[in-house]
């Protein structure tokens, strides 16, 4: 399944560069997020709790940047384990462009679950990815918004 987004953040380009690269502010963004550590310059791990439809899990999740066109685009690779509850395997580009004084940032995200979770169903699935992404996102511009 595949989920699209545009969002206009009043901060130059590498501004928003710097945010998304910050470990602190993407702690902050990412729902249910429990930790999140930096393991290498292109490498996260992290900690999620994640509720989708009646599937509850907390996920180990690994994280890798490539693809790196500072301060332009990078694609972000992951997948997380939840147990029992099954995985997530994911990869999503994402792209900033400059629009005067603001940023334009753009993304393209790929989901693939696994396990239990695929039997969910994608529609319920995709709903719960496009929710989340879409929470995420908000949560970044508005953390961007207090720093312009």
């Amino acid at each position: 399944m595949d989920i699209t987004g545009e969002y206009r953040i009043a901060l130059p380009r590498q501004k928003v560069w710097e945010a998304l690269n910050d470990t602190d502010v993407l702690r902050d963004c990412i729902p249910g997020c429990d930790t999140l550590v930096r393991e290498s310059d292109t490498r996260f791990l992290a900690k999620v709790i994640a509720k989708i439809g009646p599937v509850k899990a907390k996920f180990e999740t690994t994280v890798t940047l490539s693809d790196l066109d500072p301060p332009a685009r990078y694609t972000l690779t992951g997948e997380g384990k939840g147990g029992a509850a099954g995985f997530a395997r994911g990869s999503a580009d994402v792209e900033l462009k400059e629009d005067g004084d603001e940023t334009l940032l753009s993304y393209s995200a790929r989901i693939q679950p696994g396990g239990k979770l695929a039997q969910v169903g994608s529609r319920l699935i995709g709903g719960t990815a496009r929710k989340l992404s879409e929470e995420f996102f908000s949560r970044f511009v508005n953390k961007m918004a207090e720093k312009a």
